[in-house]
C-alpha cells in the first residue's frame, strides 16, 4: 500500500514539531543529538502509522516525545555510571607524579634506557617515540614482527615492575 503523502512532504509539515517537544522536555541540544533522535522517531512513526488507529499528529507527538524521553533516560543513567565508577575509583588511583618539563626528557630518557634491553629500547625509540608502525620496525632491523611485539612485551613488563 502505498503512502498519499512522501516522507519528505510529512518532515516539511511536522519538523517544528520535534522543536516543539525539545523545548517541551526543557533539554538542551547543541549538538542536535536530539533533534536527530526526533526525527528518526518522525521516521519510525510515518513507516508504521495506520490511519484507522487515530490521527498522524497524534501518533507523531506521541512517537517524539516518548524517544526524547528514552534518549534522556539513557544519558542520564549513562552519566550516573560514570560519576559513580569514578567516585568509587577514586581512592584507587595512583597519587598523581610532579609534571615532567622540558628539561626533565634526557634524564628520563637515560633512565628509561638503562632499564631495557638493546632490543627492548629499539622497539621504545623506534614505536614510543618515533610512533614508527610495529611492520616497519621488523623490516628495518630484519626480524619478524612477531619479534617487534615481543620486544614491547618485554619492555612494558619492565617498566611497569619499576615504576609500580
Amino acid at each position: 500500500m502505498s503512502k498519499p503523502y512522501t516522507f519528505e512532504e510529512i518532515y516539511e509539515q511536522n519538523k517544528r514539531r520535534i522543536h516543539y517537544h525539545i523545548h517541551k522536555l526543557n533539554l538542551q541540544d547543541p549538538h542536535k543529538e536530539y533533534y536527530q533522535e526526533g526525527l528518526i522517531a518522525m521516521w519510525q512513526a510515518y513507516e508504521k502509522y495506520n490511519p484507522d488507529k487515530g490521527p498522524m499528529a497524534t501518533y507523531f507527538n506521541y512517537t517524539i516525545r516518548h524517544k526524547l524521553i528514552d534518549l534522556l533516560r539513557k544519558e542520564t543513567n549513562d552519566s550516573l555510571k560514570q560519576q559513580n565508577y569514578l567516585e568509587i575509583q577514586a581512592p584507587l588511583l595512583p597519587k598523581a607524579a610532579p609534571p615532567v618539563t622540558y628539561n626533565d626528557i634526557p634524564q628520563l630518557l637515560k633512565e628509561i634506557k638503562s632499564l631495557l634491553t638493546e632490543k627492548q629500547w629499539k622497539w621504545f625509540y623506534h614505536a614510543v617515540l618515533l610512533g614508527m608502525p610495529i611492520k616497519e620496525i621488523a623490516a628495518q632491523e630484519n626480524v619478524s614482527v612477531e619479534a617487534v611485539k615481543s620486544w614491547g612485551k618485554e619492555a612494558r613488563k619492565n617498566l611497569r615492575r619499576t615504576h609500580a
